[in-house]
């Protein structure tokens, strides 16, 4: 750091200064530093400070003093240990990723018929929208997780139809994680880390424990009420991002390197891409589903964090999910 400036270096050269006030987040990929003075500064101005692997997967972020009240958190615990109140949270979380996922296929329908397998998608959609009434009566998260697992297959199982463009370099057989196998699971998984990133800095923002989730339970080092609140996001923001990226030709084959054990990185100049279009498309505006007021893109999940907060204060009969129009 430089007074209010963040600076980039690199063999002592500045790459790059930035006033401090102009960001909202920092990332940084690999494993260069950050300064003492930089870490302090951005946590003291609610600046997400982030770091990833080269490959894109979290490694950690820096947070200031913990926000909210012990009461609410308290109240996140209970309910979370209290196994009716945790599953009637996870099928509203749940009905929104299938709502959402539905709403994705057909979109693609509607826009582009005559370039997709209209018959397959239509099947896909049908055996999401059949899975939300068995959803609504499940009575345990075991049930509540098949239910997911079984919409989540149809839906991956047509993602390929919904991509238009550069089909030799950008297909989709399936979901592959650790490591991503082909360019689209490498885009997809860079996509869910920032995703995920950002859902837990909003879940801290509004008072409430990252890592005590309703339907993920706990685990040491997983951050189980992000991933909650993640599900409703993954096709609205994260798949439709990608797919965006791909068929309006923003990043190529070029910007991609296969290692030996067949893991498929983005390289640093497609990186840049992507985040440059991430960014813009957190400014876009929407109409929230429930509030019903205009916001950006980017203060959807801190939205969906405050409706949670608000649940579990009382102020809602339940929680509210994200169904997107």
């Amino acid at each position: 750091m430089d007074g209010e400036n963040v600076v980039v270096l690199r063999d002592k050269e500045t790459l790059l200064r930035v006033p401090l006030h102009n960001l909202e987040g920092i990332i940084t990929f690999g494993y260069t530093g950050a300064s003492p003075a930089l870490m302090g500064a951005c946590a003291d101005r609610n600046i997400a400070l982030s770091f990833f692997t080269v490959n894109g997967r979290f490694l950690a972020d820096v947070s200031g003093i913990e926000k909210g009240n012990v009461v609410l958190r308290r109240t996140q615990y209970r309910m979370a240990d209290d196994l009716t109140q945790s599953t009637a949270i996870a099928k509203n979380i749940i009905t929104a990723k299938l709502h959402n996922s539905r709403w994705i296929l057909e979109r693609a329908l509607r826009d582009h018929e005559m370039r997709v397998d209209s018959e397959r998608i239509k099947s896909a959609a049908l055996g999401i929208a059949n899975a939300v009434k068995p959803l609504r009566k499940a009575s345990n998260l075991e049930t509540i997780r098949g239910i997911e697992g079984e919409a989540a297959t149809r839906y991956f199982s047509v993602f390929d139809e919904l991509i238009l463009q550069s089909k030799e370099d950008f297909f989709f057989k399936t979901r592959s994680r650790r490591p991503p196998l082909d360019n689209v699971n490498s885009l997809l998984s860079f996509a869910y880390s920032l995703l995920a990133n950002d859902v837990a800095a909003a879940v801290r923002s509004v008072g409430l424990d990252p890592f005590v989730g309703f339907l993920h339970r706990d685990r040491p080092g997983r951050k189980s009420l992000a991933l909650d609140l993640m599900e409703e996001f993954r096709a609205v923001i994260a798949d439709r991002f990608v797919l965006s990226l791909i068929n309006k030709r923003q990043i190529d084959s070029k910007g991609f390197q296969t290692k030996e054990n067949g893991s498929v990185l983005i390289k640093d100049e497609a990186r840049r891409i992507f985040l440059n279009a991430w960014q813009k498309r957190k400014q876009e505006q929407i109409t929230h589903p429930f509030l019903q007021e205009k916001i950006e893109w980017g203060l959807a999940t801190y939205v969906q964090a405050l409706l949670l907060a608000r649940f579990l204060r009382g102020d809602l009969d339940e929680y509210p999910p994200f169904l997107w129009k």
